[in-house]
């Protein structure tokens, strides 16, 4: 078993249901899952204005080989109309495999952990609500220690 972490976000249509049905989905991947409350955020590193995302994060533990789980995460995002037509686009569902244990995978379509979740408040602050003692295997961070010093770069204040 491996404790897999996902980032879940949405900015077009029925975000909302878009994340409920997402977590549903999830269930039937990873056991013991836990998820995040979904807050608004602004949109972050996107080429043009867009709709504000609500975003969120779920744990859970997987027998599923870290490549499998991204086809099953991409599915999912599928069922729920996302399209991809340029970096950064607007999207009805992003699920981002974030961390995988402790594995570091550097693939060409494949990068675990996420190369940019240490910088974003919008994966640690719910991703450390769930899960605070998960560890980044590149840093050696727990996710509290990394939303802390990310914080602390921005000096952002507690939610």
């Amino acid at each position: 078993m491996v404790t897999a972490a996902i980032a879940i976000g949405s900015n077009l249509g029925p975000r909302l249901e878009h994340l409920r049905v997402a977590v549903e989905r999830l269930s039937l991947v990873l056991g013991d899952l836990r998820v995040s409350r979904f807050s608004e955020t602004a949109p972050h590193d996107v080429p043009a204005p867009q709709p504000c995302f609500l975003n969120g994060a779920a744990v859970g533990t997987t027998t599923l080989p870290a490549r499998q789980l991204l086809h099953e995460l991409m599915a999912i995002e599928r069922e729920r109309g996302r399209e991809r037509p340029y970096r950064g686009a607007p999207r009805t569902l992003d699920l981002d495999l974030v961390l995988f244990g402790g594995e570091v995978i550097v693939e060409s379509d494949l990068i675990v952990p996420h190369p940019r979740f240490r910088r974003r408040l919008f994966v640690l602050e719910p991703l450390s609500e769930i899960a605070p003692g998960l560890t980044d295997p590149v840093t050696g961070r727990t996710v509290a220690e990394l939303l802390a010093q990310l914080r602390q770069e921005t000096s952002t204040p507690p939610r």
